[in-house]
């Protein structure tokens, strides 16, 4: 069974190849940075070989920077363990077409060792981890992720040749809930809806953010092992789509000094049996069981921010006054709050404001099911919501560098029991990379300030 009429099954694909309807189909994980990596195979190379029994390549794919430089300090791959291999294990519920490339299908993967043990630090399985966890505990996880992007005119290629600089945005004013701003792009932006919805993925909409060029195509919650592998073929798709239209698109969490590129999280959970137990009917209001699960993603925030915010560029994103939380405080239906509450009955559910446009969905969606399991063991007691401005308040305040977040990941005991110290000391790990990166650097800031003037 398929998860729905526009995906594929096994013998479907398998019909497409050998009438010629698919002669390519792309086998695809998501890598730590939250991209895809992968192979594109022959169709009759795929049904004979690899259809049944999965394909490989190297682990150094868990253990590079975002320039796919090897570094060091992971302890699953380094020169000096020959950078060896890493199974790709199909995951034949995720077979799609993909209607933008020619007769291309894609089928998403799992990743385990020669020896068919899970590799712990594959976000995929570290989101598998906590959705079995809160299976263990009788309840299953909905989630939808709200991800923005700024679209610009110019090539990848363009955009490239003049330094990522100087780029004209598709859109020359705020166009926030604009018809006629997004009117201007449409062409663009239908041909990601339609392609995606082709694509198995249930969309609900496009519009317009307050950036110049600034866009959002939002798609329909589902389960978050679904959602999570729609986010990352739409991120890449919509790439495709806009290289093929002659502009490109970043989802960079913030790319210049307006508002950044966010990725709010809605997330509830059912009974196993599909019941509502967010809600108190009866009551009419939040369930206990919802507060404590608040109160620990809550709790947690800091210690989880790495997950949310997992590069340099994402704390610039978190400013007063910019849509972006600044304060760990939770809210009804308030925007400057880190977390917002939002519905009622079967709608009700929390919306993490923290994620920007670069986060990796299945790291994020594991980060809040691990705070919220925890907070749900730990009977937490939720706090008073904030009223009013979260930006001026005296709560405690969202970790302001990636050095911070980092520290904050690593010294976690709740992370550590919740994920396991082989996943937290990769991330901590891929997270020093980042900073030496940093660190060494010259920026065109330092220049412009100092050339002349020092």
């Amino acid at each position: 069974m398929t998860r729905n009429e526009r995906h594929l099954s096994p013998e479907e694909l398998k019909a497409r190849i050998g009438s010629g309807e698919i002669d390519t189909v792309v086998v695809a994980f998501t890598d730590m940075q939250g991209r895809l990596q992968g192979k594109r195979l022959h169709g009759a190379y795929f049904v004979d070989h690899v259809l049944g029994h999965g394909t490989e390549g190297c682990n150094y794919l868990l253990g590079v920077d975002i320039e796919m430089n090897t570094v060091p300090g992971y302890a699953i791959t380094s020169w000096e363990q020959g950078y060896g291999d890493m199974e790709f294990v199909l995951d034949l519920d995720t077979i799609r077409m993909l209607p933008h490339l020619p007769a291309t299908a894609m089928v998403q993967c799992d990743l385990v060792w020669p020896d068919h043990r899970p590799v712990p630090q594959s976000p995929r399985t570290v989101l598998r981890q906590q959705v079995q966890r809160a299976a263990d505990m009788g309840y299953a996880a909905l989630a939808g992720t709200e991800l923005e992007f700024v679209l610009f005119d110019d090539t990848y290629e363009k955009a490239h040749e003049l330094g990522y600089r100087d780029l004209t945005p598709a859109n020359q004013y705020n166009i926030d809930y604009s018809i006629l701003g997004t009117s201007r792009v449409e062409p663009l932006l239908r041909d990601i809806r339609n392609t995606m919805y082709a694509a198995g993925a249930n969309v609900e909409s496009a519009k317009g953010e307050c950036n110049f060029g600034q866009h959002e195509i939002g798609f329909l919650y589902d389960e978050v092992v679904t959602t999570a592998d729609n986010h990352a073929v739409y991120k890449t798709v919509a790439k495709e789509l806009a290289s093929q239209h002659g502009k490109s698109i970043t989802f960079m969490a913030k790319i210049d000094e307006r508002e950044g590129n966010s990725c709010h999280i809605h997330l509830s959970l059912r009974g196993a049996d599909g019941s509502v137990v967010f809600w108190d009917e009866e009551a009419g209001q939040r369930s206990s069981l919802y507060d404590s699960f608040v109160a620990g993603v809550l709790a947690t925030m800091a210690d989880f921010t790495l997950l949310y915010a997992p590069n340099i560029n994402s704390y610039k994103r978190f400013a007063a006054g910019s849509f972006a939380p600044t304060a760990i405080a939770w809210g009804v239906d308030n925007r400057t709050c880190a977390l917002r509450l939002v519905g009622s009955g079967a709608g009700a559910r929390m919306e993490n404001r923290v994620p920007g446009g670069d986060v990796n969905p299945y790291l994020s969606l594991a980060a809040m099911l691990a705070g919220g399991l925890h907070g749900i063991e730990a009977e937490l007691e939720l706090e008073p919501p904030l009223e009013g401005n979260a930006y001026t308040s005296d709560r405690t305040r969202v970790p302001s560098s990636l050095r911070d977040a980092r520290d904050a990941f690593s010294g976690s005991a709740v992370a550590r029991q919740a994920l396991g110290d082989d996943v937290v000391d990769h991330y901590a790990n891929m997270a020093d990379v980042e900073l030496k990166a940093f660190g060494a650097a010259v920026t065109d800031w330092e220049l412009r300030r100092g050339f002349e003037r020092m």
